[in-house]
């Protein structure tokens, strides 16, 4: 039986189990540190810049390491690739935890990755599990999942911090891990899970990495992705600060943040919608529009923050969603996509790491926030502008 024919007989609600708790697990271990990095930094005795690392180390991993995805992917098979994200995350979560400043860099820069893995196969198994018409759904619900592990982990490490400690804190999370493993080997069986693919290893390498490099859609979508990774991650990084130059006290400009965060859970949900209903390229365009709410709703009207945090925490989610979706929907074999999916992530990721700095050198330099929106509003636009066209193949498939 067919790996399909198997999840169409009655497991896809276990295999969207393990999908959930999968795109929880590749962001919660990152996230956590943030909530606790002021008891890190006393108990390991460095400074804020040394702590900053164990959040800065995964992202350029995401961009260093998706060839080392990639080729994971292609000579295991995705199954196999799946199982090595989670327990190599689960490893390095446990290194981390486990002694000094050495231990927590070390397995820092495993969980970046083993997570890269899950990066790339984790939309992969869901374009090849799930029937055509419910994989928009599911990217959906897998981006959703990464925006819900997230906010969760940022909400309850610090108060787990107080009675069992930062290092059991962000250990913790790594039961996101454990449980989709879990599941995981309950759909795929010890051997399906943990032996590579002997035909995936098999398997001539013809033309797909080339035919990838040469494909206009693949370079449009990488860079969709910077713009929109490079937006987020300054985002995210700087928002409070821009709401602390508002008048708002840091518990405040914190929860208000925060509403961008968890916008980005309807926008994950709602725009496979628009996606399935109206068109790829229509999402796209819906994302970048929203998107232009922070730069410019708060050089226009700042008094309106509530709106602009939603209206692009909604876009946040949903660009990541069109991202991965068109990953899948642009076409062809597993190899085929891997490539793009590591190709575009690699990019995009490296594009991201520059995010927080530029958008914080830009203030600093010019002791207002004017340039740092600007910044965001040209990444934007390159998502807009190059996501649009990179939807250009499936215009072209459905004329014909």
């Amino acid at each position: 039986m067919s790996s399909r024919s198997a999840a169409v007989g009655g497991s896809l609600v276990a295999l969207t189990v393990a999908v959930v708790l999968s795109a929880a697990m590749l962001r919660a271990p990152v996230v956590a540190v943030a909530p606790v990095a002021r008891a890190i930094g006393d108990d390991l005795q460095v400074n804020a810049g040394v702590v900053g690392l164990l959040t800065s180390i995964p992202v350029l991993c995401f961009a260093l390491c998706s060839p080392i995805a990639v080729a994971i992917v292609r000579r295991g098979g995705p199954d196999f690739a799946l199982t090595v994200c989670l327990t190599g995350a689960i490893a390095g979560s446990l290194v981390r935890s486990a002694g000094g400043l050495v231990a927590a860099l070390v397995g820092t820069a495993l969980l970046g990755l083993f997570l890269t893995i899950g990066n790339v196969v984790v939309p992969i198994i869901i374009g090849r599990e799930f029937p055509p018409e419910r994989t928009h759904l599911m990217t959906g619900v897998y981006t959703s999942a990464i925006n819900v592990g997230t906010m969760t982990v940022t909400l309850a490490t610090a108060p787990l911090a107080t009675g069992i400690g930062w290092r059991g804190a962000i250990l913790v999370w790594s039961g996101f891990g454990l449980a989709a493993l879990a599941v995981w080997v309950g759909l795929r069986g010890l051997r399906g899970a943990f032996a590579p693919d002997a035909a995936a290893g098999a398997a001539p390498m013809t033309g797909e990495p080339a035919r990838v490099l040469r494909q206009a859609s693949t370079w449009l979508l990488a860079a969709a992705f910077a713009g929109q990774a490079f937006a987020f991650y300054g985002v995210t990084a700087w928002l409070p600060s821009l709401l602390g130059d508002q008048g708002f006290g840091g518990t405040e400009a914190g929860a208000i943040a925060a509403i961008f965060q968890v916008a980005g859970i309807a926008g994950a949900l709602l725009t496979p919608l628009v996606t399935t209903r109206v068109s790829v390229r229509a999402a796209v365009l819906l994302v970048a529009l929203g998107w232009l709410a922070v730069p410019l709703g708060f050089l226009a009207a700042p008094h309106l923050w509530l709106l602009w945090c939603a209206l692009s925490g909604i876009a946040q989610g949903g660009g990541l969603t069109v991202v991965f979706i068109l990953i899948n929907a642009l076409g062809g074999d597993e190899r085929t996509i891997a490539g793009r999916s590591g190709l575009v992530q690699g990019i995009g990721y490296g594009v991201a790491a520059a995010g927080p700095l530029i958008v914080g050198a830009l203030h600093e330099a010019t002791g207002s926030w004017t340039a740092s929106l600007l910044a965001v509003l040209v990444a934007v636009v390159l998502f807009g502008v190059a996501g649009s066209a990179a939807t250009a193949p499936l215009r072209r498939a459905r004329v014909r």
